[in-house]
């Protein structure tokens, strides 16, 4: 029988998740003052920055305007001491990012429209080389600059999910099973059907049926997990989870 604090115990196994989660690891430590917050902080700057980037866009600027302030955002987000407010926030990742933008564009607006891309060496490599591009495929509406960058942090949550469970299967020798798995679960077979498909794949379609299941499976745990970086309790995933489909499908 498993005791208190036992490995098998679900809940000390979800806590536990959370002592190692980027966004608490920077939450723990309050400020910007360990090389493991820094770090943790850092990895979270480089997979988000593109939803704070169709903000900016959304705001009226240009797309070297746009780059040259979201650089300038998280150059003074890691200089700085922005990570006092998320210490007395304790929120979601999401909710403290775009909090901190805001006030950086009321604040800073010229000073971060001054820095001139390539004048220094950026503190945040980011890969933005196809940020405009992204962003062009973009939906022309109406929508506020919050709804947008609402969409696409869902969209890189799942992106970030998805990316994990590649790297898994291409670690493990099966990566061509997850590139043809994908473009089956992504509809790009068409109106194949299962009986179809299997036969392309060169496995019954019970087999494929069941790599299918796995597939979806792991992939909803690696959400989970991609989500439990963004987040400061084991409580708010499911909330976060229900908030992002929301968003997806509005």
């Amino acid at each position: 029988m498993a005791h208190e604090g036992e490995p098998n115990d679900p809940g000390v196994q979800e806590n536990s998740r959370f002592t190692t989660t980027h966004w608490t690891t920077v939450l723990r430590a309050g400020r910007n003052d360990s090389a493991r917050s820094a770090q943790a902080l850092e990895k979270l700057c480089r997979a988000y920055w593109y939803p704070l980037y169709t903000f900016v866009r959304r705001q009226g600027q240009s797309e070297e305007a746009a780059k040259d302030l979201t650089q300038a955002f998280f150059a003074r987000l890691l200089e700085k001491n922005y990570l006092s407010q998320a210490d007395r926030e304790r929120g979601r990742f999401r909710s403290f990012l775009l909090t901190a933008l805001k006030h950086f564009l009321a604040d800073e607006w010229d000073k971060a429209s001054a820095l001139k891309r390539g004048g220094g060496q950026p503190i945040l490599s980011l890969d933005d080389s196809l940020a405009e591009e992204r962003y062009r495929l973009e939906p022309v509406d109406n929508e506020t600059p919050e709804i947008i960058f609402e969409r696409r942090w869902a969209l890189t949550v799942m992106e970030q999910a998805a990316a994990r469970l590649e790297e898994e299967y291409v670690v493990s020798g099966k990566g061509e099973l997850h590139a043809r798995l994908k473009r089956f679960q992504t509809g790009e077979l068409g109106e194949v059907s299962l009986a179809e498909a299997a036969a392309q794949l060169g496995m019954p379609e019970n087999t494929l049926k069941s790599h299918l299941h796995r597939l979806r499976l792991r992939n909803r745990e690696l959400l989970r997990e991609v989500i439990a970086d963004t987040v400061a309790s084991p409580q708010e995933v499911d909330a976060e989870i229900q908030h992002m489909m929301s968003v997806l499908s509005g």
